[in-house]
């Protein structure tokens, strides 16, 4: 990569913006891969709208926790935040409500059929 494109990326990212953008990365292609794995895949979009709420959610907590400033020229924690979210509002927008439903049957019918043995 060349020097000056180095140097804009380092200015709009800064170091502790981006390893806190790895790991959210990280903590979302995860469960993504085992949604995938174990849904089927009538309940894949739903699931997904969920987990990027949830993931939404862990970016506010920690743009909180990490004091992150809101109104900078670079990405900030916020907009990681706000691209989660708008990200899963489309996700549960192209999903049917009949998928929601048998995603949360089938997740609770997983929890009784445990609590059983």
């Amino acid at each position: 990569m060349p020097r000056s494109l180095m140097n804009r990326l380092g200015a709009c990212v800064p170091a502790q913006s981006a390893f806190v953008l790895v790991a959210l990365g990280l903590t979302l292609a995860i469960p993504a891969g085992v949604i995938v794995r174990t849904f089927e895949p009538s309940l894949v979009l739903p699931a997904f709208s969920v987990l990027l709420f949830m993931s939404a959610a862990l970016a506010v907590l920690v743009a909180i926790l990490l004091k992150a400033v809101r109104n900078r020229r670079g990405l900030t924690l916020w907009d990681i935040a706000g691209g989660l979210a708008i990200t899963g509002c489309a996700a549960s927008v192209l999903s049917e409500p009949d998928q929601v439903t048998l995603l949360f049957e089938h997740l609770f019918e997983r929890r009784a059929t445990a609590k059983q043995e």
